[in-house]
């Protein structure tokens, strides 16, 4: 016999506070001169979000594609600010984490593996072995991958949205040269206002997706929503036979 622990879920209050609110807090407080300056500064500011990365990789044991590129992204931010490159350059970047995202949903739709499944159609999202037997005792299958193929697009869409806004964004709010307190100030300034301007819009999205695919999945297995959706969030150990 051997046990099989189901992935943990991230907390996402967690997530907003080191990734956004204590990197926002520290670059637009401590970087004077007389406090942290604004090199160190921004070293800090970048440091609770990678350590948040590592420690949330260490505690689910997974590094997910899309929590992967967010490491990425954090830690390209801190190296063009630290090597003074021109804004440019992180108004290029931030648009083109969420645009290889969206591309890597399109082209994942054509791989065993679509993204759209750990988005989405995934065991903290949905009943997946309900759902499953329930597809294949129907004969849905192929209705079924056209719903995923929806809901593949919509994703794409929107991270799409994400990237033209977030070039906007940087390119309107980051005019200082990287290494000055002002420069460190717009930097905070662009995390705060991505949450109302950027994360907001695509995340309506997200769940109107989720929306479309839930109605979809209601029609095909003749389910509840209630039944569909993953409703127990506990951590729980799943046993299988070697």
């Amino acid at each position: 016999m051997q046990k099989k622990m189901v992935s943990k879920r991230e907390n996402p209050f967690l997530n907003i506070a080191f990734s956004v609110v204590i990197p926002a807090i520290i670059l637009s407080k401590a970087s004077k001169p007389e406090y942290l300056g604004p090199v160190y500064a921004l070293i800090a500011a970048l440091a609770f979000p990678l350590g948040y990365a590592v420690y949330d990789i260490m505690k689910r044991r997974k590094l997910g594609f899309i929590s992967g590129l967010g490491f990425i992204s954090t830690l390209l931010t801190g190296l063009f600010a630290l090597y003074e490159l021109p804004v440019q350059w992180i108004a290029v970047k931030e648009a083109s984490i969420p645009s290889v995202i969206g591309l890597g949903i399109l082209l994942s739709m054509k791989t065993s593996t679509p993204l759209i499944q750990e988005l989405l159609y995934n065991e903290n999202v949905i009943n997946v072995d309900l759902v499953d037997s329930k597809l294949e005792s129907e004969h849905h299958r192929s209705e079924f991958g056209k719903l995923m193929r929806n809901a593949s697009i919509v994703l794409s869409l929107s991270f799409l949205l994400s990237a033209i806004l977030n070039y906007t964004l940087a390119h309107i709010v980051l005019k200082s040269h990287p290494g000055t307190p002002e420069f460190n100030a717009e930097l905070a300034k662009m995390h705060y206002l991505s949450w109302p301007i950027i994360v907001v819009p695509s995340t309506l999205i997200l769940f109107f997706a989720l929306w479309r695919l839930l109605k979809g999945l209601e029609k095909l297995t003749g389910l509840p929503q209630d039944e569909i959706l993953n409703t127990q969030p506990k951590e729980k150990e799943k046993i299988e036979t070697v």
